[in-house]
């Protein structure tokens, strides 16, 4: 690209773009990344985009109001929606925190800078290295990449049924994290059962005593156990959040 204003124009767009999935996506929005290395990342990200998709059909390279908001939106799309996975992570350990009598045992989370429950970084941060470990950020990058041709430069505009479809996907969260937590869930349900009825065959034994330290006993093993299932989970939810996140920035009626 000849043109230093249009190559400029290109950059300042698309790091508009990247700049939004940076601050919202898992991994790659945490706050144990420095943020002059965010920075840096996004810039460098950028810089090598910006002569490609400035060639590709219907790009606008002008920089109004209009076509910021709209590169804005493309990177929110995908930070937003992909935040959902570590929300669900979080829930899923308040789940199963609840059961192991870990409700009161909260921890300041660096990245949302509130208090949360001690499974529920610890949940977090397991999703994470699961992510890392399978490659899911080079894939939301691709996807990323992929966006420029679904929603060329300052060519989109957010639809409010775009909104509402990330509204939808939220209250999806909870039966997602529900059923990341089942077994464990499953596990404790039925030591209460089964302490419930010694208590009822021998009044004099001590049911209080022993219904938390089998029920957590019980809970880790058969959460050891099932960490097996977490990487095929993780992945099938992150990919169908990818999914929505492609559907939405090309969705009939989302571009300008």
């Amino acid at each position: 690209m000849p043109d230093w204003t249009q190559f400029l124009s290109a950059m300042t767009l698309t790091l508009v773009r990247v700049s939004g999935m940076v601050a919202f996506a898992p991994f790659i929005s945490s706050t144990a990344i420095p943020m002059r290395a965010k920075a840096v990342f996004a810039g460098a990200v950028a810089f090598l985009l910006a002569p490609l998709v400035a060639t590709l059909p219907r790009a606008q390279l002008s920089i109004n109001f209009s076509s910021l908001l709209g590169e804005l939106a493309v990177g929110l799309v995908y930070g937003l929606t992909l935040m959902l996975l570590n929300e669900m992570m979080i829930f899923a350990g308040q789940i199963i925190g609840l059961q192991f009598s870990y409700s009161l045992v909260n921890l300041l989370d660096p990245n949302s800078a509130i208090q949360t429950p001690l499974l529920g970084d610890l949940f977090q941060l397991m999703g994470t290295l699961v992510v890392i470990g399978a490659g899911l950020d080079r894939i939301m990058l691709a996807s990323m990449v992929r966006s420029f041709h679904a929603a060329p430069l300052g060519s989109f505009a957010l639809a409010p049924a775009s909104a509402l479809e990330i509204v939808r996907a939220a209250g999806g969260v909870f039966l997602a994290a529900v059923e990341l937590a089942a077994p464990v869930l499953a596990a404790t349900l039925l030591v209460e059962v089964a302490v419930a009825l010694l208590g009822k065959l021998s009044p004099q034994l001590p049911v209080m005593m022993l219904t938390v330290p089998l029920k957590t006993l019980t809970g880790f093993a058969v959460l050891i156990g099932s960490l097996a299932l977490w990487p095929r989970f993780i992945e099938a939810r992150f990919s169908g959040l990818l999914d929505m996140a492609e559907r939405l920035i090309a969705a009939p009626g989302a571009g300008g």
